[in-house]
């Protein structure tokens, strides 16, 4: 799983029995500068931008194939005993609206590299349905993290924050929220040369600026009824520029960018997840310490706590659920929950590649 945030890989060898999935083994492998340079000018119009996603396509595959090298050493498990790798691929374009989303990661030359099937392409086969093609993850949730008495929410905030709700007695719903981490990553790189403000440490400097936040929240999609989707083809730095005057000091944009992030949560769960009893938070935001009071300030009336109360990783959950994923397409099970992605119907997930 690489997603949004475009830091990096997560790879993790996950075992699939009666009970709850056993994740055997886990390896994260950072993206370079280049590689993360050349995939975010790809999610904009650019000069022989074709040619150019196939051949970082192709770069991901090899990195793919080294990151689940890792997986079999810490195991002793070899290749042909891996019944498949769900490989989500790197997004550079979501457009549910145009009716398509595009993951990159040569899933072919994966499955060459291993000689284990591959499944990808996860998310079309939704978007052709009429749905938005994410998210996708809150069906996992529904299947691993739902309580039969209590009422949870699980908050992921990677580049991309979502919400799915787990109300006893009631069909699992979830949506995207907003910006998560990507706009706090970018702005920290353009001021400090960091890849992400660490525990939100800088944003704490800083003071919430209301107009700029009153400006961001005057986007559409913040309001927009779900279900929803987005990404970077919506908020990026672009966006940003477009809402500053110019003279903020840039500590306070960050503390400002930290209350959005939080802000559109809490009024996510607010309108939609009402008598919620306990939130879960997982995602790269989870080690945001800053970010993580604040929501628990917007939200008195619930706990807040990570995934990893519960047992499961929340650095690793979203790869352990595309491994599920994976493995519903394989055993020809619909993945999406049409409640969440607002598809026609349920579907089986993917594309397969054979070993």
């Amino acid at each position: 799983m690489s997603g949004t945030s475009l830091d990096g890989v997560d790879a993790v060898l996950v075992a699939f029995g009666n009970d709850e999935p056993a994740l055997l083994a886990r390896h994260y492998h950072s993206f370079n500068t280049p590689l993360r340079s050349e995939l975010l000018a790809l999610h904009h119009p650019s000069n022989n931008e074709l040619h150019r996603t196939q051949i970082v396509g192709n770069q991901l595959a090899h990195l793919y194939a080294q990151s689940i090298v890792p997986l079999l050493q810490q195991t002793g498990i070899q290749a042909h005993q891996i019944c498949a790798i769900g490989c989500h691929g790197q997004t550079i374009r979501h457009c549910p609206e145009h009716g398509y989303t595009l993951q990159i990661g040569n899933a072919a030359l994966l499955a060459e590299l291993t000689n284990i099937e591959v499944v990808n392409d996860f998310r079309s086969r939704d978007i052709a349905a009429g749905g938005q093609g994410a998210p996708l993850v809150p069906a996992f949730h529904d299947r691993v993290l739902r309580h039969p008495a209590i009422h949870r929410v699980i908050i992921n905030i990677g580049g991309i924050s979502n919400v799915t709700n787990l109300s006893p007695h009631v069909p699992t719903s979830g949506f995207d929220c907003g910006p998560g981490n990507l706009l706090m990553d970018a702005w920290c790189d353009r001021h400090l040369g960091s890849a992400y403000d660490k525990n939100g440490a800088w944003a704490a400097t800083g003071k919430v600026l209301p107009d700029l936040l009153s400006r961001m929240l005057t986007e559409p999609f913040f309001t927009a009824a779900p279900p929803k989707s987005s990404g970077r083809d919506l908020f990026n730095m672009n966006w940003l520029t477009t809402k500053l005057h110019g003279d903020e000091r840039a500590e306070d944009v960050q503390a400002t960018l930290l209350e959005l992030s939080c802000i559109s949560i809490a009024q996510s769960i607010e309108q939609y997840c009402a008598g919620v009893q306990e939130i879960y938070v997982c995602g790269g935001g989870a080690h945001n310490q800053t970010l993580r009071n604040r929501l628990t300030q917007l939200l008195p009336g619930s706990t807040l706590q990570t995934t990893n109360a519960l047992g499961v990783d929340g650095d690793y959950l979203e790869a352990i659920a595309f491994a599920w994923l994976a493995q519903q397409t394989i055993e020809g099970n619909p993945g999406n929950l049409p409640l969440v992605t607002g598809a026609k119907h349920p579907c089986v997930l993917g594309a397969i590649h054979p070993a």
